[in-house]
């Protein structure tokens, strides 16, 4: 989730998502880009079936190489070629300009937005013709999106992972976000740019401080920032600049700069880009350790030590859902051997026993 972290912390200055799942029931357009929903994302693409079968004249727009079980009910489906999510929204950025579809409280004058006549510069070369080649599908298919993005007030975009992880994931997510605040297709009901959470804690780790170039609450490492959360934690030490970000830090395990590695809830020798890169970092690592709810996974074959990780089902605490909604749960079944919480294998001070 690094690439949308970083794409709304550019536009908004905080890594903060304006919507929420309600606009799913008002939204006349949504858009799912990169992200196969129907699996991924099984309870949020229930409740969008839900508002297409009560509104069938809401349009759904599935951006996508494969024909995923996301096109189920899908109006209009583009096979793009990969990695040309950021032509095809440059190029909407063009058509908003051409045909009127600029939403003109938005412009600098008052001042909402910085770098307009810049990036619209820079959009210019993305015309219909150059984007249909480009993204290798028909011109008749990207007009037609284009169409129904500036035609409608109600615009819902919804992205995963096929925009996220990407060498150029946090340009993706500008690209998006820029069509959104360009048109003013954002902070009214049923319209906006609605990232989806890819990974097990995508926002916990944004909500603690578990992030290396953010701090807990959304802060960023200002002496300010660092300051009010040492004195909430009451911590003897606080660090006051960003660490390694996921890419950079696997380029440093691969330099032999990074000797210890401790990997928890995600499995980065499959969902990070260029994964032979991965392992090869992982398997030249003096020290892996991997914690999980699974022995048997593409990373932890690469660990020294391996400790069972407790599963949602089984742990206390608050989680967090795709709309940023925070709630308590509480465990409904006893943890599996002797796994223990993530929490409990990072405090200090806590007794041996139970890791053996």
């Amino acid at each position: 989730m690094a690439s949308a972290v970083t794409g709304y912390k550019r536009a908004f200055g905080a890594d903060a998502v304006p919507c929420c799942y309600e606009d799913l029931d008002q939204a006349e357009v949504v858009i799912l880009v990169g992200s196969n929903a129907a699996w991924a994302h099984p309870v949020l693409f229930q409740r969008l079936k839900q508002a297409k079968t009560q509104r069938p004249e809401m349009q759904v727009v599935v951006i996508d190489p494969r024909r995923t079980a996301s096109c189920e009910f899908a109006d209009l489906h583009l096979p793009l070629r990969p990695g040309s999510d950021p032509a095809l929204f440059s190029g909407l950025l063009h058509w908003l300009e051409q045909h009127g579809g600029i939403d003109a409280t938005m412009l600098p004058h008052l001042p909402h937005l910085d770098g307009v006549d810049t990036t619209l510069q820079a959009a210019r070369q993305w015309d219909c013709a150059t984007v249909a080649a480009h993204c290798d599908i028909s011109h008749d298919m990207i007009a037609a999106f284009y169409r129904l993005f500036t035609r409608h007030e109600r615009v819902l975009t919804l992205w995963c992972m096929g925009i996220n992880q990407s060498q150029s994931g946090s340009d993706n997510n500008n690209a998006i976000l820029n069509a959104h605040l360009l048109s003013g297709k954002i902070g009214r009901p049923g319209c906006g740019p609605f990232s989806l959470t890819g990974q097990p804690n995508a926002m916990g780790g944004r909500e603690v401080g578990g992030l290396a170039n953010q701090l807990a609450a959304h802060m960023s490492f200002t002496a300010e920032d660092c300051d009010r959360l040492q004195r909430f934690w009451r911590s003897p030490r606080m660090a006051r600049q960003p660490g390694l970000t996921a890419v950079d830090l696997f380029d440093a395990i691969d330099r032999g700069e990074v000797k210890a590695v401790w990997i928890m809830g995600t499995n980065p020798a499959v969902s990070m880009p260029e994964g032979n890169r991965i392992a090869r970092a992982l398997a030249a690592c003096p020290l892996v350790i991997v914690s999980d709810v699974l022995a048997q996974t593409d990373t932890t074959a690469f660990a020294h030590i391996l400790l069972p990780a407790q599963g949602w089902g089984e742990k206390n605490g608050t989680v967090t859902n795709s709309e940023r909604r925070i709630s308590r749960q509480r465990a409904f079944m006893p943890p599996a051997g002797e796994a223990k919480p993530d929490w409990w294998l990072l405090a200090p001070g806590r007794p041996a026993s139970g890791l053996s």
